[in-house]
């Protein structure tokens, strides 16, 4: 009975908190739901599709964006689901496509923190290789996958665990490591056995 409560508290807590902040984003689809705490920033720059769920402790956030633009920086597709803990931070563009799916501490940036003066804090020092991102759809990103800035995975692609992604994936390829290599094909025959 607890722990039936205590899901039906999260649940509505969650569905509370995205019905206040929804009218933030550029768009907010219908049945999406983000659980708190969470960081978010530059929500007006922000496209959710419908279905799409963040778990708690992600960070979503749209850094700098230029006065005139009006177009969304991160797009997130419907029916992605976004484990907790994960970051999405952007300045030019961070695209991920319908039905992605993010394990834990997933982190995905178009641009990188500038290091060239000896003599400054990195914090300091402002921004680099900004370039966009596409995480298209089906694709799968295990636990603590880093993707850099300029990457594109591709559909149905598979990124194992703990990889650290500074090159592109491509569709239907498994990909591993720091730096990730594509090691094989996904199983085409397990995908046409697919009832779905």
């Amino acid at each position: 009975m607890f722990f039936e409560t205590y899901r039906l508290w999260i649940r509505l807590r969650s569905k509370v908190f995205t019905l206040l902040g929804r009218g933030a984003f550029h768009r907010f689809g219908r049945k999406s739901v983000i659980q708190p705490p969470v960081r978010l920033g530059g929500e007006r720059f922000i496209t959710f599709g419908e279905r799409v769920f963040v778990g708690p402790n992600s960070w979503i956030e749209v850094m700098q964006p230029g006065a005139s633009n009006q177009m969304p920086v991160i797009e997130i597709g419907d029916e992605t689901a976004i484990a907790g803990f994960c970051t999405i931070t952007a300045v030019q563009s961070v695209t991920v496509e319908p039905k992605v799916l993010m394990a834990r501490y997933v982190y995905i940036s178009d641009h990188s923190h500038a290091h060239r003066s000896v003599g400054h804090a990195v914090k300091d020092q402002g921004i680099a290789k900004v370039s966009a991102v596409r995480i298209c759809e089906g694709a799968w990103l295990g636990q603590s996958v880093v993707v850099c800035p300029g990457v594109t995975i591709g559909r149905n692609a598979v990124v194992g665990a703990n990889s650290v992604v500074t090159h592109d994936v491509p569709d239907f390829y498994v990909a591993a490591g720091a730096p990730a290599k594509v090691i094989r094909r996904v199983d085409q025959g397990a995908m046409q056995d697919d009832p779905k």
